[in-house]
């Protein structure tokens, strides 16, 4: 609400102002016979957000904490970022690993089996088991170390082997050895560290080897958005409704490497407390975000992979909301203060010594752990993971693993195994099933098992009388799911400001015009106040799908609801949100929102890196909610209104600004985000639908007072809502009636 000052001022707005003052006044609103405007016809609010969006091949630097106090709420928040996008939060029920292990061969010193088990019932993961022969370590009760190697986008995966020729020039210059550990790397990587005396498991990654549940074509290389698997039931990956939901393929096979260090833990001869993971390019991806968000992993060493640079390039490692205000040198800070190597190559890594892993190790220097902190930055080769590497590789894990190898260690040649010997599938374990309905299947049981979750938790913090832990946890689930999925918060008091531009007497009341600025963020927002005389001390905040426009009639009055409220002593605020009002240059509603360069018609290459044009407006609804909260008048009571078209807006705020608001009205028209078909929607937002859709989001906001209608789903005899909420429902035909809105709140 308005200031009583009748200075200009960046905190406050002013009440009256004398004659002399208006005339001081840069005067940008229209006359009072129209709808009122805040800048200039054509002239555009100066707002960060109307800049190109960033994308995979943007710059994402790491910034140190200045304490470890001050890294461990970023640190939990990333941590948990990584898990909501990648659609485990929660981690689905861990189910029976059913594994099956045969077709030993003995290569003298180790041993190579064939080995795979079902991460969720059906959806197999498939690999090759390398054990030491020989070695042991009585100090660690004879068990070995476990190492996971996930392989990366090299041709064929596991199966990759690489041609003479090729090979041969990369002996030549010093990348290689030998000829047969040139032609797979990665079974050379596998046989040495099983020499040293590790328990290896070579996984396949999804569409790759003998993981095709889900095609090649689908998981790296899928282009075009398919009509058929965008629909609001048994829908497909990539679909809206998939990533409403937080599926993804970069989810399965984070989800897959979890399950894999699990098969490795349930092995008899394998030292828990020794936990290591290791791969170049997509298999870099993956070690990274294994060792951020599973405490088991004691040793990482992702290769050419970890940069301020290109961020991974596969839509196996790409999802929504996954990079959003981070990136992949935080990523591998999360790992601090455990040892991590890495590698750099004359790729996207190639300046990582300047640009990177300074700032990595001025991180571990907090835990004064600088030493556990290493790169390897051979720019003479392209991308790889070479014998060069491999052998900066073999010596960390010796180190940090206590493997007690004789240094230097050296390669020797190894005998190659063909693809025939090492395939997990034959006649006595024959292929599942895949394809496009086991695809849609796959996701379907997926949904079913986060869904029950959720549903169990949230019965259960509604008992009476009720349990303070399960409502704890109740929060920690919904609120920290919705927390990522939206983006943000109540900004803090200091980051908001306002610059008034015109203030005009309208007989009872004042109207002031401003930009409303969300500092840090960059934003800026045409606003508008209507501030009674004598004010009671309340505050409405009004949105509108046509912005603030939406208060007031074509002459410029404002609507008979909107007088209504300030005539009985209520400021009422309208705000226009991203894309809205004078936001739009022709005046036309937006009916697609921007995307990247990127051809490719999966989401995450956008909304990976970028918030949705909804979580935007969310924000600005945040950022208006913040000023009245911390407004110099103090506002005894600040309510939210958002009838048609505004109330999925108002929804999700309710739920970020969780203990502000005294009263809601909310209009939701039954909308849902699982419903929206379109990745491209104004209404599109990645994970929207996880934690029960707009209902959850309702129910999360706990609000003392709530208005609520186009709901039926919502039934009247819900436990929580009737116990904590003084609630009004009208069905959807009698939803958006502004009068009886009005009397509601006025009644409280």
């Amino acid at each position: 609400m308005p200031s009583h000052s009748a200075t200009s001022s960046s905190t406050a707005l002013p009440l009256k102002t004398n004659a002399l003052a208006l005339l001081s006044l840069v005067f940008v609103g229209t006359a009072v016979a129209e709808v009122p405007r805040v800048l200039p016809n054509g002239q555009l609010p100066k707002d960060r957000r109307l800049e190109p969006l960033k994308d995979l091949d943007g710059y994402f630097p790491f910034t140190p904490a200045k304490s470890k106090e001050e890294w461990e709420p970023r640190a939990e928040h990333v941590r948990r970022q990584i898990l909501v996008a990648n659609g485990l939060w929660p981690t689905p029920t861990k189910t029976p690993l059913n594994p099956q292990i045969h077709g030993l061969i003995d290569m003298g010193d180790y041993t190579v089996e064939k080995a795979f088990f079902e991460s969720l019932p059906g959806f197999y993961v498939t690999g090759n088991l390398y054990r030491p022969k020989g070695r042991s370590v009585p100090e660690e009760g004879g068990k070995a170390p476990g190492v996971l190697c996930p392989h990366g986008h090299w041709p064929n995966g596991r199966f990759y082997d690489n041609s003479v020729a090729a090979v041969q020039r990369e002996i030549e210059s010093g990348a290689e050895q030998f000829e047969s550990n040139g032609r797979s790397p990665l079974q050379a990587r596998c046989v040495h560290l099983a020499q040293m005396g590790c328990v290896v498991f070579h996984y396949d990654m999804i569409g790759y080897a003998d993981n095709t549940q889900i095609s090649y074509e689908v998981a790296h290389r899928f282009a075009k958005q398919r009509p058929e698997m965008n629909t609001t039931e048994n829908w497909g990956l990539f679909s809206p409704q998939a990533e409403s939901h937080f599926q993804s393929v970069m989810g399965l096979q984070t989800y897959n490497s979890i399950r894999a260090l699990d098969f490795l833990s349930e092995l008899p001869d394998v030292d828990t407390s020794r936990l290591a993971v290791t791969g170049a390019s997509g298999g870099g991806t993956q070690t990274f975000l294994l060792s951020a968000i599973d405490p088991r992993v004691a040793v990482s060493f992702p290769a050419v992979m970890v940069s301020t640079a290109m961020q991974g390039g596969c839509t196996c490692e790409n999802t929504c909301n996954l990079r959003i205000g981070t990136g992949n040198i935080e990523f591998a800070a999360m790992f601090a203060p455990k040892p991590i190597g890495m590698s750099a190559a004359n790729d996207w890594t190639r300046e990582m010594t300047t640009k990177g892993f300074p700032e990595l190790q001025q991180h571990y220097r907090l835990f004064d752990t600088v030493d556990n902190a290493m790169l390897i930055s051979r720019t003479e080769f392209g991308h790889n993971y070479n014998s060069v590497t491999r052998h900066a590789m073999y010596q960390w894990f010796n180190k940090h693993l206590k493997l007690g190898v004789q240094e230097p260690i050296q390669e020797t040649e190894i005998e190659l195994l063909t693809q025939e010997q090492m395939t997990v599938w034959d006649d006595k374990h024959p292929q599942p099933e895949g394809g496009d309905e086991f695809e849609r299947k796959l996701l379907s049981q997926w949904n079913s098992n986060t869904g029950s979750q959720i549903a169990t938790l949230q019965v259960a913090a509604a008992e009476i009388p009720r349990d303070e832990d399960t409502v704890a946890s109740y929060r920690e689930l919904m609120g920290g799911g919705i927390d990522i999925v939206i983006g943000r918060g109540l900004p803090a008091a200091e980051d908001v400001e306002v610059e008034h531009v015109d203030e005009s007497e309208q007989g009872s009341y004042v109207r002031v015009l401003g930009l409303l600025r969300n500092k840090p963020a960059g934003e800026e927002l045409p606003v508008v106040f209507l501030h009674p005389h004598d004010w009671k001390g309340r505050v409405v905040v009004w949105l509108d799908k046509e912005g603030k426009a939406g208060l007031f009639n074509e002459d410029g009055s404002p609507k008979p609801e909107v007088k209504e409220l300030v005539d009985a002593g209520v400021s009422v605020v309208g705000v226009d949100l991203l894309y809205q009002g004078e936001f739009l240059a022709d005046g036309k509603p937006l009916e697609q929102t921007g995307r990247v360069a990127n051809p490719r018609e999966a989401a995450s290459y956008t909304f990976g890196y970028n918030h949705t044009v909804f979580a935007k407006r969310v924000h600005d609804v945040l950022t208006v909610l913040a000023f009245a909260k911390h407004h110099e008048l103090k506002p005894k009571q600040i309510d939210l209104v958002g009838l048609a078209g505004a109330g999925h807006w108002a929804a999700a705020a309710a739920a970020q600004s969780r203990g502000l608001l005294h009263a809601a009205a909310i209009d939701t028209q039954g909308f849902r985000f699982g419903n929206v078909l379109d990745i491209h929607s104004p209404d599109f937002l990645p994970g929207g639908a996880t934690y029960g859709d707009l209902p959850g989001m309702i129910h999360l906001a706990e609000l003392p007072n709530l208005k609520l209608t186009g709901e039926p789903e919502i039934p009247t005899d819900d436990v929580r809502l009737k116990r904590e909420n003084k609630i009004e429902r009208r069905p959807p035909a009698d939803a958006s009636l502004p009068g009886g809105t009005v009397e509601w709140l006025l009644s409280l």
